[in-house]
């Protein structure tokens, strides 16, 4: 068996390494003196061999006999590839058959001389096989430089989506902040309102592009009431029933100041559902169930939450127990009882705690995403 040629006093050489294999020293001896002028040649007397070589050195070319004692050199083929996948393997063999020929490029050999070969033949498909190594190295350094590059532009690109929602987000607080100055009773309704609403959306289990959509929605949810005259919004006393006729309009108001904005798509939704109810005895459309929006049936919930143990100028807020078993006598009727469940699973110290960072808030303050650090991925009362 030759021993393993040593190219550790080469590496500097730009000559390619090519290793012959075959069981027949005198084929190896004529591949050598043909090849070594010009490139670094290594020699295997059996296929088992040549994959220690591989594995431990690298090599560009491959030059295999196909008949060999112990493993043979098509059985070979397919660990070169798993070894060394960029080396080419050309075969040779003494069978004159086409079906050998057609095996050897089948399992993944580049080229195939028959036994005798002629020298210049030979070196022939050498240079053909290089050449190809050369291609099979330029194509994947391009694709791991176009990985890197798609990497680095994805991660721009998610920079800059991530910097515009954030500018969105402040313009739709900033619109939220306006639109709740008209009602000095829900100040700070609506930012409550989301960090309740993304805690329990996580709680239940929606996806991120739900969470999102429940998060604006939440924020924009009384949108419509753009369109409501201060007369009845900011009435005193007891509203008419013509004036509820006009009070109720406001999901669809919403909805109609949302259309056509692709990203609120999801938002929309909450904003023009937010009043149905599960036994469909809510408004604007009487929707029920599950034809009611996920995140409306969540938003209702949190709002429901927020509207019981928030302070009103006729009454002070309730506690949370209070909260509790009104969502649950609602649960079925009002409510989406599984989404009451999912109230029930998280721990009253955290409705608790958000609560208290909503409060510590000030008015002028547009970045709420300390308040909500942690929420995201993953009627009773109602104002």
């Amino acid at each position: 068996m030759p021993a393993p040629i040593d190219f550790s006093m080469s590496e500097s050489s730009t000559k390619p390494r090519l290793l012959i294999v075959d069981d027949e020293p005198e084929v190896r001896g004529v591949l050598r003196d043909l090849l070594s002028g010009a490139y670094q040649c290594g020699e295997a007397a059996s296929a088992e061999e040549a994959l220690r070589q591989l594995r431990a050195c690298e090599f560009q070319l491959v030059i295999s006999d196909i008949t060999m004692s112990g493993m043979s050199g098509l059985e070979m083929i397919p660990h070169v590839k798993v070894a060394s996948p960029d080396t080419v393997i050309v075969m040779i063999s003494g069978m004159q058959t086409i079906e050998s020929a057609i095996n050897a490029l089948r399992l993944g050999a580049f080229d195939y001389l028959m036994k005798p070969f002629d020298l210049r033949q030979a070196e022939a498909a050498v240079e053909r096989a290089l050449h190809h190594h050369e291609l099979i190295v330029a194509k994947r350094h391009y694709e791991n430089h176009l990985e890197d590059l798609v990497t680095q532009r994805t991660a721009e690109l998610d920079e800059a989506l991530g910097s515009l929602e954030n500018a969105y987000r402040s313009t739709l607080q900033a619109l939220t902040a306006a639109l709740e100055a008209r009602d000095a009773e829900t100040h700070g309704h609506s930012e409550r309102v989301v960090t309740f609403s993304l805690r329990l959306g996580r709680e239940y289990g929606l996806t991120s592009a739900e969470m999102k959509a429940l998060e604006f929605g939440s924020l924009l949810h009384d949108i419509g009431k753009i369109g409501v005259p201060d007369a009845i919004l900011r009435k005193p006393a007891k509203l008419t029933e013509e004036e509820w006729e006009r009070m109720r309009e406001h999901p669809l108001h919403g909805q109609q100041i949302l259309r056509g904005i692709k990203f609120l798509t999801g938002a929309a939704r909450v904003v023009a559902q937010h009043h149905e109810k599960w036994d469909g005895s809510g408004y604007p459309l009487g929707l029920k169930g599950e034809d009611i929006d996920i995140c409306a049936r969540i938003f209702s919930v949190a709002d429901a939450f927020d509207a019981i143990t928030s302070d009103r100028v006729y009454r002070q807020g309730r506690s949370f127990e209070v909260a509790l078993a009104e969502l649950d006598e609602w649960a079925g009727r009002q409510f989406d009882a599984k989404i009451v469940e999912a109230f029930h699973r998280v721990p009253p110290e955290d409705w608790e705690e958000l609560r208290r960072r909503s409060l510590m808030r000030k008015p002028q303050d547009t970045e709420w995403k300390s308040i909500t650090a942690g929420i995201e991925p993953a009627t009773a009362h109602v104002s």
